[in-house]
């Protein structure tokens, strides 16, 4: 017998949120992002749309970030990421401002994070454009989230939070008998 049971898994800290593990980190964009500014005050985020004069921090500056609702092929759930690295962000603006590519939300992305600390670095890898799945669709679309949540420090699935914006839509196409979308898999795409 073991302090902790065989095959124990801590869990993660918030398990709506994504984060970027080492190695292959595959998930979906299911939502359009909202945009702003994050810093930190006594180990909180504090977000703002427009960029502070000061951050709070001197020696940290207030850093830009997205963020978007995911599917999360890992863990099979829908999370949010927050994404303050430019150089993730970069790649997928490329992307979506490339026509052949275009918008984020019609792909996979894999980020492939390696290192540790200040030698970390993250490579960003798209596959061909395809539909959603549509069992993922429609898990979405009875998901409430609302990020414009997260700029008033509240938690963005829970609905008793009424932010100063509505929250969207999360509306995607669900197949049709007429635009079927194929065998349902809700495994990625191998890059």
């Amino acid at each position: 017998m073991s302090f902790l049971p065989d095959k124990y898994e801590k869990p993660a800290s918030n398990p709506r949120y994504y984060k970027f593990v080492k190695g292959d980190n595959v998930f979906r964009i299911l939502s359009d992002a909202i945009v702003g500014w994050i810093d930190w005050k006594d180990k909180q985020p504090i977000r703002t749309h427009e960029q502070p004069e000061a951050s709070i921090d001197p020696a940290k500056p207030a850093k830009h970030f997205w963020a978007f609702a995911v599917w999360d092929y890992r863990e099979k759930a829908i999370k949010i990421l927050e994404i303050t690295q430019s150089g993730i962000q970069n790649t997928i603006l490329g992307f979506h401002q490339d026509a052949d590519w275009g918008d984020p939300k019609n792909y996979e992305l894999k980020v492939v994070r390696t290192g540790d600390g200040l030698e970390t670095k993250y490579e960003v890898r798209s596959a061909p454009p395809k539909p959603l799945n549509p069992e993922i669709a429609e898990l979405y679309k009875k998901t409430y989230i609302n990020l414009e949540n997260l700029f008033d420090g509240e938690d963005p699935f829970d609905a008793k939070y009424k932010s100063s914006k509505q929250a969207p839509s999360n509306d995607f196409p669900i197949p049709t008998e007429e635009e079927p979308f194929g065998t349902v898999d809700t495994s990625p795409i191998p890059f």
